[in-house]
């Protein structure tokens, strides 16, 4: 069997060498980022991000992060650029331009833009007397350190920090926003992140939807409303809309003897779980799960607590919580 202990020890050194490239990027941070946050913060429009090779790829992950934080991003390739997406850049944006080098002929043409029209130019480079670093308004500048790779001709620990730099960027902006989870999931609708912040008003049954009765509803009809809604509950309201009762399968089963000589007052469980529309779906399951119950009413935030909608525990496992 051949020996692996080599590519543990080259896999160490790699992740070691890179995590002392970060602690020397998070030394050198000055006075420079915030003149970068204020350029950006100042822009009305969106911030173009543009690199090429390897810093092209780290670009379109910044500009990424950028647009799903609160702050309009989009990358443009600067060999597309100069080929017609330049029209893509207004007078209003920024360009945050990445060369680890700051001699990448493909960013020229985008630079001179930036220059001919007047766009803040924001470099990260780690030469800040390049062709690149000499023309930006503020230089972002990174450690000139070797290359993890051991060779230094492959992008690793320049990459890393690039990328690190572009969180910091991004997070900054956030925090500044006051950008919370319920901003981040408007921009992130899909997957395990969206369900996890899906409010109960996203998911819930409303309208004629929700399986509802009176006090003195017969218990004949109560029981054709619980079966057309298919909730297996009935919501009992007063007179006023307010929700007064629920009916379960646990209170048919307690007031099996007469059932249908009885009315919806007679057999609902008063003071029932409520929650909130503006809760988070997950809040919704803990209590559902707390109370063992697989229904829970909706209300308004404020007033009397008139029924808005249902959630029902399937609703929740259907987007993947639970």
């Amino acid at each position: 069997m051949t020996d692996k202990t080599p590519f543990i020890d080259t896999a160490r050194r790699v992740i070691r060498t890179e995590a002392e490239a970060l602690n020397m990027l998070a030394d050198s941070i000055d006075a420079s980022f915030r003149a970068a946050i204020d350029i950006l913060l100042n822009a009305s429009g969106r911030v173009i991000v543009t690199g090429i090779g390897k810093s092209g790829h780290i670009a379109r992950k910044i500009a990424a992060t950028l647009a799903s934080t609160g702050t309009p991003a989009q990358f443009v390739h600067p060999a597309e650029a100069s080929h017609g997406d330049l029209g893509m850049v207004t007078r209003h944006d920024v360009v945050l331009a990445i060369s680890n080098g700051g001699e990448a002929p493909e960013l020229a043409n985008m630079i001179a833009f930036s220059r001919r029209f007047d766009i803040p130019l924001i470099g990260m480079t780690k030469a800040p007397k390049s062709s690149l670093g000499s023309q930006c308004d503020v230089v972002l500048q990174l450690p000139d350190l070797g290359e993890a790779c051991g060779t230094g001709v492959v992008p690793t620990s320049s990459t890393t920090m690039t990328l690190a730099l572009g969180d910091a960027l991004a997070v900054a902006l956030m925090e500044h926003r006051s950008f919370t989870a319920e901003h981040f999931r408007d921009f992130h609708p899909g997957g395990k992140l969206g369900a996890m912040l899906s409010r109960v008003g996203d998911l819930m049954h409303t309208g004629d939807a929700m399986p509802l009765v009176t006090l003195t509803t017969p218990m004949s009809d109560a029981l054709l409303e619980i079966s057309s809604k298919s909730l297996g509950v009935a919501g009992v309201t007063a007179q006023d809309g307010t929700l007064a009762g629920i009916i379960t399968d646990g209170d048919l089963r307690r007031h099996m003897d007469g059932l249908l000589g009885l009315t919806a007052a007679d057999v609902m469980t008063t003071s029932p779980t409520t929650i909130e529309t503006r809760a988070l779906a997950e809040e919704a399951v803990a209590l559902m799960n707390q109370r063992k119950i697989t229904c829970v009413f909706a209300v308004s935030e404020t007033g009397p607590a008139i029924p808005q909608g249902i959630l029902h525990i399937h609703d929740c496992l259907r987007v993947g919580l639970g």
